[in-house]
C-alpha cells in the first residue's frame, strides 16, 4: 500500500508511475478523498474539543452561581453529543473508503525498470547455458510422462476435475527429490531458515501481501472464511506482521516447500494440456525481510539463489527483467527466470523474484528500529520462487529425454532417488 502523505506531496509522480503500468491517473481523486477525510477528522476533533471545553465551563458557571449560563452550556453539550456520532461515522466511512482505494493501487516501479505493455517488452538480463543438442525429436512433458506410464491426467480428472495431475512411482519420487534438493540448497548453502507454516490463512494475511482485495478471484476460499495459500510468500512474509524488529537482526531469510493453490481465473484455454498451469502444485518459496538500504542488493542475491537451482540441474535458462506492464501488483522490480523447454521450443517462466519496498509492510504494519533511530521504519520485503517444483519437473523431463523414451536423472538429484539413475517405461 502506498503512503497517502507521499501521494499528496507527489501527485504527478504517482500518475506517471501508473501511466508506466498502463493504468489511469488517480492522484487527483485520492487527494480529494483524503481532503474530505481530513475535514471530517478536523470537524470531529473540533466538536470534541468544544464539548470538553463547554463541560468545564459548566462547572465554572455553577461555581459562580450563574444558572442561566450553566443551563445554556448543558444544552450545547447535549447537542454536541448528538452531533458527534454522525461526524465520527462519516470519518470512519471516509477512512475505510480511502484505505480501500489505496489497497487497490499497484506499487511504484523503480526508475530502472523498462517501460512496456506486456511480456513482449521484457528485457533479457542474462542467458545461462545452452540448448540441448540431440539426434532425436523433442517431446512435451505430458507425452513423455504418459508414455512412461507414470503421469495420469484422466485419473486426476476423475478425482478433482481439470488442471490436476496424478504422478506415480519414479515420477512421484522425482517430484519429491526436486523439492527436497531445493530446500536443502537454500537452507544449507544460501542461509535461509526453513519454515513449516499453515496452508490455510485468514484474509488479513492475504491483504498483507496484496492478494486481497484486488485478486480474490484467484484464490480458493473455504467454508469458514479462510483461504488456501496461493504461495508460501503469504505465510512467510506475514511472520513479521504487526512486529517491530531490531535492524541489526535484518535481513531475515525464510524458505518453505509447500503446495500452492490457485483458481487460475482468467486462464481458460491457456496451457490446458499437461502440468504447466495447475490448481495445485509444489513450490519452494524464498522471502527476505530487510531494511531500506539493503533491499536492492538482497534482490540480486535472491535471484542468484534461484538461478543456482537451475544451474545445478544443468538446465538452459534466461533471466528477464520484467517491464512495467508485466510486473506483479506489489513489485517495484521483478526478475523472471525462464527455463528452456525443448518440447515447446520456447522459454517458460519457472521463477519470479521481486522486491516490494515497504508496500507490503505498510499493509502488515511491519517495522524495524535502528540503534539511533527516533522513529520506527517500515521493513522492505522480497519474495521469489526457488523454484516451482512442477515446472522444474517438466524441464527435467524434456531436457533429459533419451532417444529410447527414458529420462536420465540429473546428477544433483541422485542422492534423493534411492539408487535410481534413469526413469524407464513401466512394465
Amino acid at each position: 500500500m502506498l503512503d497517502i502523505k507521499w501521494i499528496r506531496e507527489n501527485p504527478e509522480a504517482l500518475d506517471a508511475a501508473l501511466s508506466k503500468r498502463g493504468a489511469e491517473p488517480l492522484a487527483q481523486s485520492l487527494v480529494a478523498l483524503d481532503e474530505k477525510r481530513r475535514s471530517a477528522v478536523q470537524k470531529a476533533q473540533d466538536l470534541l474539543s468544544r464539548r470538553n471545553a463547554a463541560s468545564k465551563e459548566i462547572g465554572t458557571a455553577m461555581a459562580q452561581k450563574n444558572g442561566e449560563l450553566a443551563e445554556k452550556l448543558k444544552a450545547e453539550v447535549a447537542e454536541l453529543k448528538t452531533l458527534l456520532p454522525a461526524i465520527e461515522e462519516e470519518e470512519r466511512q471516509l477512512t475505510a473508503e480511502l484505505n480501500d482505494a489505496l489497497s487497490r493501487i499497484p506499487n511504484i516501479p523503480f526508475d530502472d525498470v523498462p517501460v512496456g505493455k506486456d511480456e513482449h517488452d521484457n528485457v533479457v538480463a542474462r542467458i545461462i547455458g545452452e540448448k540441448p543438442r540431440w539426434n532425436h525429436t523433442p517431446k512435451e512433458h505430458f507425452e513423455i510422462g504418459e508414455a512412461l506410464g507414470y503421469m495420469d491426467f484422466e485419473r486426476a480428472a476423475k478425482l478433482s476435475g481439470s488442471r490436476f495431475t496424478v504422478l506415480t512411482g519414479p515420477l512421484a519420487k522425482l517430484e519429491r527429490a526436486l523439492g527436497q534438493f531445493m530446500i536443502d540448497l537454500h537452507t544449507r548453502e544460501h542461509g535461509y531458515t526453513e519454515v513449516s507454516s499453515p496452508l490455510l490463512v485468514r484474509a488479513e494475511a492475504l491483504f498483507g501481501t496484496g492478494n486481497l482485495p484486488k485478486f480474490e478471484e484467484d484464490l480458493f476460499k473455504t467454508t469458514d472464511g479462510r483461504y488456501l495459500i496461493p504461495t508460501a510468500e503469504v505465510t512467510l512474509t506475514n511472520l513479521v506482521r504487526e512486529e517491530i524488529l531490531d535492524q541489526e537482526k535484518l535481513p531475515l531469510r525464510f524458505t518453505a516447500l509447500t503446495p500452492s493453490f490457485r483458481s487460475e481465473a482468467g486462464s481458460a484455454g491457456r496451457d490446458t494440456r499437461g502440468m504447466l498451469r495447475q490448481h495445485q502444485f509444489w513450490k519452494c518459496e524464498l522471502v527476505s525481510i530487510t531494511d531500506a538500504e539493503s533491499a536492492i542488493a538482497e534482490h540480486e542475491r535472491m535471484t542468484a539463489c534461484a538461478e543456482e537451482v537451475l544451474k545445478r540441474l544443468g538446465l538452459h535458462f534466461r533471466t528477464m527483467t520484467l517491464c512495467t506492464g508485466d510486473m506483479g501488483f506489489g513489485s517495484r522490480k521483478t526478475y523472471d527466470l525462464e527455463v528452456w523447454l525443448p518440447g515447446q521450443n520456447t522459454f517458460r517462466e519457472i521463477s519470479s523474484c521481486s522486491v516490494c519496498g515497504d508496500f507490503q509492510a505498510r499493509r502488515m504494519n511491519a517495522r524495524y528500529r535502528g540503534k539511533d533511530d527516533k522513529n520506527n521504519k517500515f521493513v522492505h520485503t522480497l519474495n521469489g520462487s526457488g523454484t516451482a517444483v512442477g515446472r522444474c519437473l517438466i524441464a527435467v523431463l524434456e531436457n533429459y529425454l533419451n532417444e529410447d523414451g527414458s529420462v536420465t536423472i540429473p546428477d544433483v538429484l541422485l542422492p534423493y532417488m534411492g539408487g535410481l539413475t534413469k526413469i524407464e517405461r513401466a512394465v
